[in-house]
């Protein structure tokens, strides 16, 4: 079992924490101890049990392998509470984790990043009822930058190394510098959580950051996509509905195998290889394997395989449309102008007032109000230019109430100016 590390949170709390910038900005990682991984069952529920016995909120996060695994699991879950200590688990090894989720559900858990691990861990049986998200926070608080290693040196004074951050969490043993890289990860963020909650009360957006965290924590999944071999790069440069087949079964054939070898798909055959070969249109099987541009992991290996994906698409009837299955997406705004000049008129009104409030108030724009509300109320108007309702056609688009009542008011005499623009240009052409 891992024990404790709490050298870097004592230099949390040390009068280091508050260095000015001028002042050396020691390295947390230079202050830890050895770490272990949990990979047994008994280990495991000791760890629950010391973790239940802990106090205050529970610092969670988790490490994937994306970029090298196909699948989107948790490969290292660590779990940090003020009184137990951090335990870093091997969720593939350990398997359920409900009784954890059990031992910590109604707490608060901390992350950074909440929306980047609540479906991994929902996969293992862990579910909070409560988040604070530090990365969320400091957006609302208007930081310039959000990433944890830059969070943690503003408010603590300390200097987080993140250079394993996009590291394949798959390999086991895991090196001992990855552990201490993870278990830093979440033993800071109890004082993190504190010190930005500070921030946020000085500033009064508590009630803000709570719906925001609220809203993360139920976000229901997006479904996966119709037609996701659409988005291959590179797949505007081709033309023709044969071309596009010839991509579909490429890249279909590629997912499967992705799936099933759990590997990246990119790693065994990147997106550039596969319109190259589509470019190329190769005469024979040794044709594409004399390719230049048909690379990756498996280009050579499965190579009867991309062949056979090509002549299943050569041979094909069903081909694909060149404009892609309806969305219900609105078009870009950009096209607005000649399609829908009113709507048009509506947007650009409102989004500049939006822009200086979210100057005044430190919240990015995207987050004081989502960019597709406001284009969904811009362009379907809702029947009245007022505060009413306006909120109504914001909370149908799914805007929360804190951001309905920053904006509504301001987007709908916008409208109303756009309007009343609109009918004095119609009155002076005629």
């Amino acid at each position: 079992m891992s024990s404790p590390a709490t050298h870097s949170t004592n230099a949390a709390n040390s009068s280091e924490a508050t260095a000015p910038a001028s002042v050396h900005v020691p390295s947390a990682d230079d202050l830890h101890g050895a770490v272990s991984v949990i990979d047994t069952r008994e280990e495991y529920l000791e760890a629950v049990e010391s973790l239940r016995q802990g106090h205050g909120p529970v610092a969670v996060d988790a490490e994937r392998a994306s970029g090298y695994r196909y699948s989107q699991r948790a490969y290292l879950i660590q779990v940090f509470r003020r009184g137990s200590g951090v335990f870093l688990f091997d969720p593939p090894a350990i398997g359920s984790m409900s009784e954890l989720n059990e031992a910590i559900r109604d707490e608060e858990w901390i992350f950074h990043a909440a929306s980047q691990d609540l479906a991994c861990l929902r996969e293992v049986g862990l579910d909070p009822t409560r988040i604070f998200d530090t990365e969320l926070g400091a957006r609302l608080v208007g930081m310039p930058r959000v990433g944890l290693g830059a969070v943690v040196e503003e408010l603590l004074g300390i200097h987080l190394a993140k250079e394993h951050s996009a590291a394949d969490w798959s390999t086991r043993p895991l090196p001992q510098s990855w552990l201490v890289y993870a278990a830093l990860d979440v033993e800071l963020l109890p004082d993190l959580r504190d010190a930005m909650l500070a921030v946020m009360e000085e500033q009064e957006k508590v009630e803000i950051a709570s719906e925001e965290f609220d809203a993360v924590l139920h976000r229901e999944a997006k479904p996966p996509k119709a037609e996701p071999w659409r988005r291959t790069s590179g797949l505007s440069t081709l033309r023709g509905p044969r071309a596009l087949g010839l991509v579909r079964e490429l890249w279909q054939t590629r997912d499967a195998f992705a799936q099933e070898v759990d590997t990246a798909a990119g790693r065994l055959l990147p997106d550039s290889s596969i319109i190259a070969a589509v470019k190329n249109n190769p005469e024979t099987k040794r044709d594409l394997g004399a390719m230049k541009e048909f690379v990756g992991r498996a280009s050579r290996t499965e190579l009867a395989r991309w062949w056979d994906a090509l002549e299943r698409g050569r041979a094909s009837s069903d081909l694909p449309s060149l404009r892609g299955p309806s969305t219900g997406e609105l078009p870009p705004a950009r096209s607005w102008a000649d399609r829908a000049p009113e709507a048009d008129a509506r947007y650009k009104a409102a989004r500049p007032r939006l822009q200086h409030m979210s100057e005044a108030m430190s919240i990015p724009l995207e987050n004081l109000l989502t960019p597709d509300h406001l284009r969904r109320v811009a362009w379907d108007a809702p029947p009245a230019f007022d505060e009413e309702h306006v909120g109504a056609a914001l909370r149908d688009a799914g805007a929360r109430e804190w951001q309905i009542r920053a904006t509504a008011g301001v987007i709908a005499q916008a409208f109303v100016e756009a309007h009343q623009s609109l009918a004095a240009d119609a009155s002076g052409q005629s």
